[in-house]
């Protein structure tokens, strides 16, 4: 009589989505010396790895990914034709490199590091229509930004005098684009699109709160 096996004492598998039947089968193919034979073995696995993904054979290059997966259950030692090129150890066990992050600490840390970016590449700009038109939009965004910290209205004046500092004096809007956009359009915007506080959403008032048994 066969012993009780635990899987606590077996191999550990590769792929655990797969089970173990299938390393059981790749394993099966591996011992097999007759190269033709094995070949076919091979087949057959990739076709019951595909019959265990029925709704990912419409992906782009799902054979291919079958292969490099029966590849690396095969622990990349087994010799069969494959219709892809067979992928390579070291590349799939290779660190990804040091992911740089910014690191960056701006004074006003409501505004973002991408306010002090778009300021950056604004002070660059040669003076121009287009230019106080993209400066009037940074005010604004910072106005809508700042709103998002803090409630209350804020004053242009306030805006402003962030802008010219973080900008080292170089950016200001034009007067005739002033005064920027209203605190309380700002504030409805954001309602609308879901950010702003709940207490302002609107109520369903045909809502049933008829309790359902």
């Amino acid at each position: 009589m066969e012993t009780l096996q635990y899987n606590t004492k077996r191999k550990q598998l590769i792929i655990p989505e797969y089970g173990r039947h299938i390393h059981i089968m790749i394993e099966q193919a591996m011992a097999e010396s007759d190269a033709v034979e094995r070949n076919k073995k091979a087949k057959a696995i990739i076709g019951v790895m595909g019959n265990l993904n029925p709704h990912l054979r419409d992906v782009p290059d799902f054979q291919h990914k079958l292969w490099d997966q029966f590849f690396i259950m095969a622990n990349f030692d087994i010799d069969v034709d494959s219709p892809f090129e067979k992928p390579q150890a070291e590349v799939l066990a290779a660190k990804p490199g040091k992911l740089a992050y910014p690191q960056n600490f701006p004074k006003y840390r409501f505004y973002g590091n991408n306010i002090k970016r778009m300021i950056d590449v604004a002070s660059s700009w040669e003076e121009n229509e287009l230019k106080e038109v993209l400066i009037f939009t940074i005010a604004n965004h910072m106005k809508k930004c700042f709103l998002g910290w803090n409630k209350d209205t804020v004053e242009d004046a306030v805006i402003l005098a962030h802008l010219d500092e973080l900008s080292n004096g170089k950016l200001k809007v034009a007067a005739a684009q002033l005064p920027l956009t209203d605190s309380g359009e700002l504030l409805k915007f954001k309602t609308k699109n879901g950010n702003g506080p709940k207490s302002n959403m609107k109520k369903n008032p045909k809502r049933n709160n008829r309790k359902r048994y």
